[in-house]
């Protein structure tokens, strides 16, 4: 875990944290701004683990929070695991989550925490950071655009089966 840094979004008090193990109120708050943003409360908040699996989670090296700060209030934040991959010694970053608070947005938050995240995954010796966007999502897009490259892929979800005894 690093301390807090300030965050260079043209707001003084914005400060950047990447969570660790003792953070589990942090990532209780990252949730709610999380679910509020996405306007997904319930999928952020409603079965919210125990702070021990919290801080397994935060611990591991398998998953990145890192969350904006205002005083007390998070802001903004995003989420990310670390996908080892197995045709070389080497990793990807999975951006899975990135949103700011309405109230802060367009001031340069999204792209410092992403800066933080790929500093992490440097320093961790991943090649790459991807994420993905929705269609119609265009400001994520035009973010995302901007910071990288752009590959057009199709994204399907497949149900998990549940298996039967004897199989």
């Amino acid at each position: 875990m690093s301390s807090p840094q300030p965050a260079d979004t043209g707001k003084e008090g914005i400060e950047i944290r990447v969570l660790g193990a003792d953070d589990a109120p942090w990532m209780d708050a990252l949730c709610a701004m999380f679910g509020k943003a996405f306007d997904q409360p319930d999928t952020y908040t409603a079965a919210r683990p125990d702070p021990a699996y919290t801080a397994r989670l935060l611990a591991s090296d398998g998953f990145i929070a890192i969350a904006a700060t205002h005083g007390e209030a998070v802001v903004g934040g995003l989420a990310a695991y670390v996908l080892p991959k197995f045709e070389q010694a080497r990793s990807e970053v999975y951006l899975y989550d990135l949103a700011v608070d309405a109230d802060h947005r367009r001031r340069g938050i999204a792209s410092a925490l992403i800066a933080e995240l790929q500093r992490i995954a440097a320093d961790r010796g991943a090649w790459v950071v991807y994420v993905q966007a929705d269609h119609g999502d265009d400001p994520a897009i035009a973010l995302y655009t901007r910071l990288g490259t752009r590959e057009d892929v199709l994204h399907f979800d497949l149900p998990p089966i549940t298996r039967t005894p004897g199989r």
